[in-house]
């Protein structure tokens, strides 16, 4: 790291993190934007009832839980229960699917957990199966955002541990721009695994969300990219000003992503300010671009703005990739480049 006297420069490639089941858990909150979400502060676009109709529904949702409460109405007699133990958010990409589902989270009782679906799995990993069913048992809801089914393995383990959480009562909300039923289409032999998947998604009333994605609502065209000069008088400037700048070059940051265990990436970008990328140029192979993914949806939850010379983020993916079965990723990954080069930072997603 190379210190000013006022910011510092620093290197993501130079990071070498480690994480414990322990402290994964402990992470298993909203991120710092959604910190105080809520259905009043939603705000529905018109032209899209169906935005309304889901803050309603999740409003039914929630009201089991206050019923529930010392006091409530229902106390002293039969309480109320939900349809099914999950419900699902199913709907395009900055429809505001993860700020209904920590407004959710903010209402319900504790325990409570939220977090990624890759976080879940990391937590899973790190701990044992045993033992984090043990640690989420008891739950009164576990939140899930971004849930997706990339491989038979993650598949098996997750309908398995969310099955046996909502057997012994957990409520289970979720967010994905996948319906339940079709998690995993195009991306490994579904058929396999129909049984699996029908039985998770049997557990849920899957509500759509349609609308205009808010991060393109003021932006037209792709992220920003500038020379090389601009970006080293950018970063000059942004260090004097006593910022943290994590500078690195596009490739090396890419080969770097692949020795760190995606639910490490959020270490990776602590106490960074900005992220300035040199040389950004067109991925073609799959396993990059999805680990490109996974790292910018933790820079997007930390809000941290991106500078980048080369080819525009938002074009870092090959015609074959956008046209393959991860599409519905790399297009919220575009969405979200978008918004950290523009600096149109959004106040839910």
């Amino acid at each position: 790291m190379v210190s000013t006297s006022s910011g510092s420069l620093v290197r993501i490639t130079e990071r070498v993190p480690s994480i414990s089941g322990a402290e994964i858990a402990a992470e298993l909150s909203p991120p710092p934007q959604f910190e105080h979400a809520s259905f009043d502060s939603y705000r529905t676009d018109p032209d899209f009832p169906s935005q309304q109709e889901a803050v309603d529904r999740l409003r039914e949702f929630a009201a089991v839980w206050r019923a529930q409460r010392p006091g409530g109405f229902f106390s002293r007699n039969r309480k109320p229960k939900a349809e099914k133990p999950g419900i699902y958010l199913d709907g395009g990409f900055g429809v505001g699917k993860t700020h209904l589902l920590a407004a959710l989270w903010h209402g319900a009782p504790g325990p409570k957990y939220f977090g990624t679906f890759i976080e879940y799995t990391a937590l899973v990993g790190a701990l044992g199966y045993v033992p984090a069913l043990a640690l989420l048992s008891g739950a009164k809801l576990i939140c899930i955002d971004e849930f997706e089914l990339d491989d038979p393995g993650d598949t098996m383990l997750m309908t398995r541990f969310l099955g046996e959480l909502m057997a012994g009562g957990t409520q289970v909300a979720a967010t994905s721009n996948t319906p339940p039923n079709a998690l995993g289409e195009g991306r490994f032999a579904a058929a396999d695994f129909l049984r699996e998947i029908h039985a998770l998604s049997s557990n849920f009333q899957t509500l759509r969300i349609d609308g205009l994605d808010y991060r393109r609502r003021a932006t037209e065209g792709g992220a920003v990219s500038v020379d090389d000069e601009a970006l080293t008088r950018t970063v000059d400037a942004l260090v004097a000003g006593g910022h943290t700048v994590a500078l690195d070059d596009f490739d090396a940051l890419i080969s770097h992503l692949a020795t760190v265990h995606p639910s490490k990436y959020v270490k990776l970008l602590s106490g960074v300010d900005v992220i300035a990328l040199r040389g950004v140029r067109v991925l073609s192979n799959q396993n990059d671009a999805l680990r490109l993914v996974a790292f910018i949806d933790r820079v997007y939850d930390a809000e941290i703005p991106i500078v980048a010379s080369g080819v525009a983020l938002s074009d870092a993916f090959d015609d074959e990739m956008m046209s393959g079965g991860y599409r519905k990723k790399y297009l919220r990954a575009i969405s979200r480049l978008i918004a950290l080069t523009t600096g149109e930072l959004p106040p839910h997603d």
